[in-house]
């Protein structure tokens, strides 16, 4: 099953002000992880970058943070709306590459990160939702880390759309697909 990755709004608006998302420096640490892992496997990576007024392209805060491990032959897609697919180039990009798996982390969970994720598994793709790689603020109603929980343990349950939704640590995903991957050999 061909495979891409997908980071989505890890950019300097959301994690380089105060304050920042919950554990940012982790979180993009292991986007690194996964990322630098998915190109020795020679899976795309694609960077989402949304934008709207005050966040426009080329604008200091759109751009990509800055500890991101950023690579040439990597992919860009922009968006405007919390579904990466909608309105993009994102869908084409991914049917041009064959792609049927994506591994998706991230900025923010209960909004980019889940939408994009419950549209990819409507669209088809069976999805691995980072569990450490993916974030968001503290809101009034929970905190960070209970969202985050939150997600990791809901999606996952979501078996209308038909593919499977996992929630896996970078560790346990880069662990269990290299292992797949050498027994697909």
């Amino acid at each position: 099953m061909k495979t891409a990755v997908l980071v989505i709004d890890v950019q300097r608006a959301f994690f380089e002000q105060e304050p920042l998302p919950y554990r940012a420096s982790a979180t993009v640490n292991n986007i690194n992880s996964v990322t630098e892992w998915a190109r020795a496997q020679r899976y795309p990576v694609v960077y989402v970058q949304h934008q709207r007024p005050g966040l426009e392209p080329g604008s200091d805060g759109w751009h990509l943070q800055l500890d991101l491990l950023v690579r040439h032959g990597d992919q860009f897609v922009q968006k405007s709306t919390p579904d990466a697919f909608q309105n993009t180039i994102l869908k084409p990009l991914l049917d041009q590459h064959g792609i049927e798996h994506l591994i998706i982390c991230g900025f923010a969970t209960e909004f980019c990160v889940d939408t994009t994720v419950r549209r990819a598994a409507a669209l088809g793709y069976s999805v691995d939702l980072v569990a450490d790689a993916h974030t968001t603020m503290d809101k009034a109603h929970a905190d960070a880390a209970c969202i985050r929980h939150h997600h990791n343990c809901t999606l996952p349950a979501i078996t209308s759309f038909g593919p499977t939704i996992r929630a896996i640590p970078t560790a346990q995903l880069t662990a269990t697909e290299t292992v797949a991957a050498t027994l697909a050999l």
